[in-house]
């Protein structure tokens, strides 16, 4: 059974941490009362932050059986609503949501909004499950664009969540791409499950690498240091016209990587919990 590299950190300041960790490839965060834990992709990732976090902060490195934590994350998740879609852990909980939604419109007298959605995302260690605000804040974003047929490319995929919701929306595909092989088949177990395996794909790629794909609409839910050294890769990834939104950017932040993609334009911003989503659109030409 594989494991996750983590470190538990005991703080009331859980963004310090962090952004003390963001050097380190973190992979997710749980938040509890006076702690975190943080998820590395690797064990010598984990080790390098334990020594950076620890001059700081009182921390014990770990490592969680992926099955123990999607079981526990699946009992502990609720429904996610953001705007017109709601993220699901798991089909059960779509069907008892669907059916939640039903009985309250019958006791206010009107039916269910036909333009609601639900997306079903497993708990693993591929993330994305809407319930942390910088997914949440890209999911606000992609309800702000007109993306009937259009293509979109999500990067640093994860769960799926993004491509599925941009097709859900209206996407005419969406194609989500992450370095990392378990978050890939994260992804496509998400996309099978949500039944749009005929319009969003996952592939292996590496935002270092090879210019990425081009695309009319691109999300990069990554983090505030990351997204502005790669500004440049990502806004070459965006046709003329086209948008990009991101998040997993700290309030502090914000500044910083907003400079890192001009001359593009923000044309929607929103803070939640001290993170920060934009969404910039590039020139016409």
């Amino acid at each position: 059974m594989k494991s996750y590299p983590a470190l538990d950190v005991r703080t009331d300041a859980p963004d310090f941490v962090l952004a003390l960790v963001d050097d380190f490839a973190p992979l997710a965060v749980e938040e509890h009362d006076s702690a975190v834990r943080v998820f590395f992709a690797t064990s010598a990732d984990r080790d390098a932050a334990q020594r950076e976090v620890g001059q700081r902060f009182d921390v014990t490195p770990i490592d969680v059986p992926d099955q123990d934590w999607a079981i526990r994350s699946q009992a502990d998740l609720k429904p996610v609503v953001v705007g017109r879609v709601t993220v699901v852990p798991s089909r059960k909980s779509a069907v008892a949501s669907q059916s939640q939604v039903a009985s309250q419109s019958q006791v206010e007298d009107q039916s269910p909004s036909p333009l609601a959605l639900t997306i079903v995302i497993e708990p693993s260690m591929g993330f994305g499950t809407g319930h942390h605000a910088t997914t949440r804040l890209c999911l606000a974003a992609l309800q702000t664009l007109a993306l009937d047929g259009h293509d979109a490319v999500d990067v640093g995929t994860g769960s799926g969540v993004l491509a599925i919701a941009a097709v859900r929306l209206g996407a005419a595909r969406a194609l989500g791409i992450d370095n990392d092989p378990d978050a890939i088949q994260s992804a496509r177990e998400n996309v099978e499950l949500n039944e749009c395996s005929e319009t969003v794909s996952v592939a292996i790629a590496d935002l270092g690498g090879h210019p990425l794909p081009s695309a009319d609409v691109v999300t990069a839910n990554l983090t505030g240091a990351l997204l502005a050294r790669s500004a440049a890769r990502l806004l070459d990834a965006v046709r003329p016209g086209g948008t990009l939104v991101v998040s997993g950017i700290l309030a502090e932040e914000r500044d910083r990587v907003v400079a890192a993609f001009e001359p593009a334009t923000v044309v929607w911003e929103r803070e939640e919990d001290g993170w920060v989503g934009l969404a910039v659109k590039k020139s016409c030409q």
